[in-house]
């Protein structure tokens, strides 16, 4: 039991979010260069190397050098067992990201010191506070010419409503980046560029009180600090580590993850300011990640993930407990007991099978096609389900059909697996089911993966034909008659896989007219 509470203890489990290109994924390759579990880091796009990021796996992926599903690495680092949740940077798949928001127990905010707040950034960023998740910003790319360093903390704070920290504080930015100071130890690191790839630059320490400091950074630099500092320390909301743990202050770091520069020192200021895995509302109360009895949540499903395995894999975050391998766990939502089969961890592409893993950790097994997101899995005397993962409500739909008649059966079947990972949603026709389907996605880019997938994997060429419809509405009615129900004529009617009815529009003026002319109908915009 004493190891198992130091097994948790060490965990930290958190999500990286950005907006495209602020660096999010060089910055994870970082972490895992100082934790041992890579030797080299490749950049992303770089022409120099073939080599496509750790955490990039899919096809589609490295051809189009954007992330586009959620993956988990872990390693070790100073004592600590650390597990990175990447996500997708793209707002098209802001679903995904949501999701693996909700098994994180703290989020790092990358941002492109010449950008900005950017839309993404909010979007993604409206979903931690809505987790009240705790959030550590480091502003990337200070080796570029960057924007002015206050106007982008007033932006992070007008922007995204929170109030900012610095705990360093940089001098200068691209040509001109002397390196940066600590707030609390009051020394200057300076930069220089490093060698790709390698951990260390030749940077060095100075205190801000020394003489020579001129020299090492010019006189112009140092009086420029120094009255910045000033300014920093009447204008910042001091450090409070309870409103960090509240996600109501940001701490904010600067560096440049290319060059390798203050990654180090914010992966351990992080470390030190982050907790060991947080207690979880289920519908029996909360549940203690220190618990002796194992219990967790899927909330991802991937098929596919490797050709050689054909396979799916439900990823499931621990949320108390020890798991050991072979155990037998009560399916909640299935109301069956069976052994999670082939439990492994991930990175990237490679896997490895786990024997045990501990509260904090994500864990991947064999999905025989039982599973959802949501699902809670747990072993002891009571039942219990964790709270549920919403489902966005799609923006963009079209009718999709097999090329080839004779595939129907692969069509139906990759269709569903998709739609059972949570990236596509599919309803069916009114009336005529599964002869008419019609896929509803968040984002657009997410039609281009469908294409992709049901042709790689599933071996089906469709035809996609878009629809005009931008609005969704589930009928909130029990056992209602949609024969009975007027709309307006750009309305269309639907049902979902579980056979509940659904409504289309293209304007919202049309649902206000629906909701008129039939009078105690009730919509709802999530689906149950």
């Amino acid at each position: 039991m004493a190891d198992m509470k130091q097994q948790i203890q060490k965990r930290r489990t958190f999500a990286i979010i950005s907006h495209p290109d602020a660096g999010k994924t060089t910055l994870t390759e970082k972490f895992l260069l100082y934790g041992g579990a890579i030797n080299l880091a490749g950049s992303v796009k770089g022409k120099a190397t073939a080599r496509h990021a750790v955490s990039d796996w899919m096809e589609i992926e490295k051809e189009r050098g954007i992330s586009v599903t959620s993956s988990v690495l872990q390693f070790n680092y100073d004592n600590y067992c650390i597990n990175i949740l990447d996500t997708p940077g793209h707002q098209d798949f802001s679903e995904d990201t949501y999701r693996t928001l909700m098994a994180a127990d703290s989020a790092v905010m990358v941002i492109d010191g010449s950008k900005g707040v950017e839309a993404q950034t909010r979007k993604l960023f409206k979903v931690c506070v809505m987790r009240h998740i705790p959030i550590f910003t480091f502003i990337n790319k200070m080796d570029r010419d960057a924007n002015d360093t206050f106007a982008l903390l007033d932006e992070i704070e007008k922007e995204l409503g929170i109030a900012t920290c610095p705990i360093n504080w940089p001098i200068g930015s691209g040509k001109e980046f002397k390196g940066v100071y600590d707030r609390n130890t009051r020394k200057i690191t300076t930069f220089s560029d490093t060698a790709r790839g390698t951990k260390e630059g030749a940077s060095k320490e100075i205190s801000i009180d020394d003489s020579s400091l001129s020299d090492e950074i010019g006189e112009a630099f140092r009086e420029q600090l120094i009255e910045e500092i000033e300014l920093l320390d009447g204008a910042s909301a001091e450090f409070d580590m309870e409103l960090v743990s509240k996600g109501k202050l940001s701490p904010v770091f600067f560096g440049s993850a290319l060059t390798n520069f203050g990654v180090e020192t914010f992966l351990k200021h992080f470390l030190q300011m982050t907790s060991s895995p947080l207690p979880r509302v289920s519908d029996c109360g909360i549940v203690d990640p220190f618990n002796k009895n194992f219990s967790a949540f899927v909330f991802k499903i991937q098929a596919n993930m490797n050709k050689a395995h054909r396979d799916r894999i439900a990823f499931m975050r621990i949320c108390s407990g020890k798991f050991e391998a072979g155990m037998e766990v009560m399916h909640v939502q299935g109301n069956k007991k069976l052994r999670l089969s082939q439990p492994q961890q991930l990175m990237a592409q490679e896997r490895k099978i786990v024997e045990e893993a501990y509260a904090g950790d994500i864990i991947g097994v064999f999905d025989p096609g039982l599973f959802s997101i949501g699902d809670t899995f747990c072993t002891g005397a009571e039942k219990f389900a964790y709270e549920g993962i919403p489902t966005f409500a799609p923006e963009h739909f079209a009718r999709v059909r097999q090329v080839d008649t004779m595939k129907r059966k692969q069509f139906v079947k990759g269709i569903s697996q998709i739609a059972q990972e949570g990236a596509i949603q599919v309803f069916q026709e009114y009336q005529t089911g599964m002869e008419e389907i019609i896929v509803g996605v968040v984002g657009v880019l997410q039609f281009d993966v469908l294409r992709y997938r049901l042709e790689n994997e599933y071996n089906v060429d469709i035809r996609m034909e878009n629809l005009p419809y931008e609005h969704i509405r589930w009928i909130e009615n029990e056992n209602i008659d949609l024969d009975k129900i007027t709309g307006t004529s750009d309305m269309k009617k639907i049902q979902d896989l579980k056979g509940q009815p659904l409504l289309l529009f293209v304007n919202s003026w049309s649902i206000g007219m629906t909701l008129e002319r039939n009078e105690g109908l009730e919509l709802s915009e999530f689906g149950r």
